[in-house]
């Protein structure tokens, strides 16, 4: 009945059969009649041929759920028996925002390489949600991210903590008068703020343009509390998706940003900005690895998460 799944799939795919046939290298008469035979043994059809673009039947929604499980279980045992020759090589395949994919990956996964340098990456760049329903389906191996996550087919391994910090434009004339609270790109790399180091009340700042993250963003959550809590209604000039922009627009001297110590320490130069410490619990959050309950994970993905996370 599963035979030729991977026609089905590739229909379910490209919702044409013309589109499935070329990506098949097949004719369209050969998958029309592999579908029918299908079809036939299961006596409903798959397919709702009358629907443009091609849509599945409920018998075809399950037949493709099965058939994706299926062809998961048999990528997880050619993975099984390519690690029993017990040499390490294989395809991590790794899915993160803009932010870690730019900033995080690159360095960690060159660090990897130089001590196995036949384990390749695909890095996958994309939002949360997206690369999260990838994991679930298995299209990934792992998924980098500081969003917490509540999914119990979803196990979490910690990479590192962070803290968030706000970042104020040098020219704004607040700075003057918190002298005794401001941190440079320095003090981060060497984590000065960790040790007793004086956070700033978040009203000094009332009266200036903040640039926050859209709600669905960790990062715009947390700030969205801090404001909040210490009773700050922002003037906020723009709302953004992603941290990075955020900071570019308070380069730029426009408006004050919450960007995470693990963006300052990225940088290759100092910039005119002026950072302060937020000692709020919402200010410390985690990265994560995240991979899928009972997916299995070759050596090389094995090797990887241990040589990431180890302390």
């Amino acid at each position: 009945m599963f035979k030729n799944k991977e026609y089905v799939l590739a229909i379910h795919r490209e919702k044409s059969f013309s589109k499935a046939a070329e990506s098949l290298s097949v004719s369209q008469p050969s998958l029309s009649a592999s579908i029918k035979r299908i079809e036939q043994k299961i006596s409903e059809p798959i397919f709702d041929r009358s629907s443009n673009p091609l849509k599945l039947t409920e018998i075809g929604e399950e037949y493709v759920n099965r058939a994706l499980e299926i062809e998961q279980i048999e990528k997880d045992f050619e993975r099984y028996v390519s690690d029993h020759t017990k040499l390490l090589k294989g395809t991590i395949r790794l899915g993160g925002s803009s932010f870690f994919s730019s900033l995080i990956l690159p360095k960690l996964i060159y660090d990897f390489n130089v001590k196995y340098p036949q384990i390749k990456f695909e890095i996958y760049e994309d939002s949360t949600k997206k690369l999260m329903n990838k994991l679930a389906n298995g299209e990934l191996d792992f998924v980098i991210d500081n969003t917490i996550n509540e999914d119990e087919n979803i196990l979490s391994t910690v990479f590192s903590s962070e803290r968030l910090l706000l970042a104020v434009p040098k020219s704004f004339a607040v700075n003057e008068s918190l002298d005794k609270f401001k941190l440079n790109e320095k003090d981060i790399k060497e984590n000065k703020y960790l040790s007793n180091f004086p956070s700033v009340d978040l009203k000094a700042f009332e009266n200036y343009p903040f640039v926050l993250l859209n709600p669905e963003n960790d990062t715009g959550k947390r700030a969205e509390k801090l404001l909040k809590k210490h009773g700050v209604k922002p003037n906020v000039a723009f709302k953004l998706d992603q941290q990075a922009t955020a900071f570019n627009v308070s380069c730029t001297g426009m408006a004050i940003s919450f960007v995470s110590d693990s963006l300052v320490k990225s940088l290759n130069s100092e910039r005119q900005i002026c950072y302060y410490l937020l000692a709020d619990k919402e200010a410390e959050r985690n990265i994560y690895f995240y991979q899928k309950k009972n997916h299995y994970l070759t050596l090389a993905s094995r090797y990887f998460i241990e040589y990431s996370t180890k302390k």
